[in-house]
């Protein structure tokens, strides 16, 4: 029997990703605005909305945690993986994430959000 359920999993791991995908929304927002780009305008708006639309997912998620008593802690990350200690129910579950994994699942999302402006 696993200790944390399944259907807990996606809000633990939301917790992983969305930090990350406002993170690098930022820092490109911060690229268009600094960089001397034609018509960046567009972009930065994208842009803009996207992270309002993690930011809107990241509180639903911290809610949901917070109402279900779990949380999550970054644990030690090497070369090719970050550690994540899962928290619920008086539990602890330590997951190791491979790091290109976390990174492509990243970037799916990022695409996903980004195509939720159009």
């Amino acid at each position: 029997m696993a200790l944390i359920p399944t259907e807990s999993l996606p809000y633990f791991e939301s917790m992983i990703y969305l930090p990350m995908i406002i993170i690098l929304l930022e820092r490109d927002r911060v690229v268009f605005e600094s960089e001397n780009f034609k018509l960046s305008r567009p972009y930065i708006n994208i842009i803009e909305q996207s992270i309002k639309a993690v930011q809107k997912d990241l509180k639903e998620t911290k809610l949901y945690l917070r109402k279900n008593n779990m949380k999550i802690i970054k644990g030690t990350r090497d070369e090719t993986c970050t550690e994540y200690a899962f928290f619920y129910g008086g539990y602890e579950q330590h997951r190791r994430y491979l790091n290109v994994r976390l990174r492509n699942r990243v970037e799916d999302l990022l695409d996903v959000y980004l195509n939720m402006t159009k």
